[in-house]
């Protein structure tokens, strides 16, 4: 064997071209066909990076259902709570200007904001902000903004004084949106750009992620954008998109498997970008990385013992936990219609995104799991087969539960005053109104701020009705009851969600609804 040969054996053995490490799992793009028809998934997108180079960017399916327009490496889907990283990068490039510090108090910044507490409202730093440990409760405040309100950004931040605390300050998680639109405001406040500017001009561009947008309204676009479809009453159809920027620094984001890549690609590399430039600091990385808040760890799926994690807990804008003995950053994002996941497992390099149009978690655990075992050289369960028995298990316990609310129903039982002295408008501290009219034969629920919430009143039992919405793409039907005073009249109207199945982010039950009360005595 002649010497070039020698060499040539040798660089052959050390480097395997194409590596192995950068190939996605065999037969990638038929499993991926397979999870989209398991779960009825129209379009979806998956970038895969691995050792700072991109080893898959594509898209799969189409846009819209029943449209021929094809998804691609560059169609947009929206990224929602994944957007929550952006928003911690943009705070800590504020940071390394030197013009923000992560622990010193909010309103040294926003001196107007207030939370419940004043003890909080002194207290609470920037970091608390990303964090999820304020003492809001899970999805406190989104009614202010979801479906999509009246209020402006800084009205709903204004409004979170009025809300009571649902546990102690910094002594437990609990997931919120409203306190990253505060973010948003003090990106606004300290560098004098809208959150939307700042952020395509510092991260975006920089980065490289030429076809994402900043505005979740995009997501009405006629251009290359996915299209957003759900499960309605049993059968997935196009549902309309979630069309207000109010939250976008919360969840506005809208990107692609080629944007993302890039993304994850910074973010693995501490901030570096192709050509040798920052987006930020070595120094940054760690602290968006860096566990805050312990989150709370549950059992794993039936038939997946290996979800479970040892340990777990929520850093600036994503989760940490471990996963196959390696530390796993993960954050998943869902508004209507859209579905998606980042995970990232630093010590190897190595980053998976899948983006969908269509609500189903399933389908992107299915094929992020998919993709962190190969790379883990594990060996991967069926997970779209697991998935499926869990998705059927979680059908057959929310039946069990709406049987189970119809047989402890007293249909014999009428309401104790006529409907007409149920009308009228009920306010809330930090919502605002909320009017109830009699139309017809029954009675309309109207909320104030919110125009999609408007729905009918259906006698349930005694003094409680089922508000069920006109508009059914809510899915978040929920039980009014009225509470009465010794003299007959209506002392509060409380609402609670009518099913598990309804998202957290209609947080009803933390609404106290009392009757506006005009100087004759009688209610608006």
């Amino acid at each position: 064997m002649s010497s070039a040969w020698r060499l040539a054996a040798f660089a052959v053995l050390l480097f395997p071209w194409p590596l192995a490490g950068q190939k996605p799992p065999p037969n990638f793009d038929a499993y991926v066909r397979r999870v989209m028809q398991t779960f009825t998934v129209p379009g979806l997108s998956v970038a895969i990076v691995k050792d700072g180079k991109v080893v898959l960017a594509k898209g799969y399916g189409l846009r819209r259902m029943g449209q021929p327009a094809p998804v691609d490496q560059r169609t947009r889907f929206g990224i929602a709570s994944n957007t929550k990283l952006f928003t911690a990068t943009a705070l800590a490039l504020l940071v390394e200007d030197g013009k923000l510090e992560w622990d010193a108090p909010v309103i040294r910044y926003l001196p107007w904001f207030a939370m419940h507490d004043p003890y909080v409202t002194r207290e609470l730093s920037v970091r608390d902000l990303l964090v999820h440990r304020s003492g809001l409760g899970l999805g406190a405040g989104d009614l202010l903004w979801w479906p999509p309100s009246s209020y402006d950004r800084r009205e709903i931040a204004r409004r979170l004084r009025f809300i009571p605390p649902a546990t102690s300050f910094r002594s437990a998680y609990a997931y919120d949106n409203v306190l990253y639109t505060v973010a948003g405001e003090v990106i606004e406040a300290i560098s004098g750009q809208v959150w939307e500017d700042f952020v395509r001009t510092r991260i975006l561009r920089q980065v490289g992620m030429k076809d994402s947008d900043v505005l979740h309204s995009a997501a009405d676009d006629t251009g290359n954008v996915a299209g957003t479809h759900a499960e309605v009453d049993g059968t997935v159809r196009p549902v309309a998109p979630f069309l207000s920027d109010n939250t976008n620094p919360a969840g506005g984001i809208m990107s692609g498997a080629a944007d993302m890549a890039q993304w994850m690609m910074v973010q693995l590399d501490s901030g570096k970008v192709a050509g040798g430039g920052r987006v930020f600091s070595s120094a940054t990385t760690t602290q968006l990385w860096r566990e805050v808040t312990p989150t709370p760890i549950g059992s794993p799926p039936h038939g997946l013992p290996h979800l479970r994690p040892h340990l777990g807990g929520y850093a600036l804008g994503i989760n940490v936990r471990d996963y196959r003995g390696r530390t796993l950053l993960q954050h998943t994002g869902g508004l209507p219609g859209y579905l998606s996941k980042v995970a990232m497992i630093p010590e190897l390099r190595l980053g998976v995104a899948v983006l969908t149009n269509q609500e189903s978690g399933a389908a992107f655990e299915s094929v992020v799991y998919q993709v962190l075992d190969h790379y883990l050289g594990a060996k991967a369960p069926d997970y779209p087969a697991a998935y499926t028995r869990l998705v059927e298990q979680n059908r057959a316990e929310l039946r069990t539960m709406e049987e189970k609310a119809s047989a402890a129903r007293d249909s014999t039982s009428r309401p104790s005053l006529p409907l007409a002295r149920y009308a009228g408008i009920y306010r809330d501290a930090w919502y605002g109104d909320v009017t109830i009219a009699v139309e017809g034969k029954g009675l309309v629920i109207r909320f104030g701020a919110t125009p999609s919430l408007v729905g009918d009143l259906i006698h349930w039992q005694h003094d409680s009705f089922l508000a069920r919405w006109r508009d059914r793409e809510l899915r978040a039907d929920a039980y009014a009851t009225f509470a009465l005073n010794h003299d007959g009249s209506i002392e509060r109207l409380t609402l609670v969600p009518s099913s598990p199945a309804v998202d957290f982010s209609f947080d009803f039950q933390d609404l106290l609804l009392r009757p506006v009360v005009g100087d004759s005595g009688k209610t608006h």
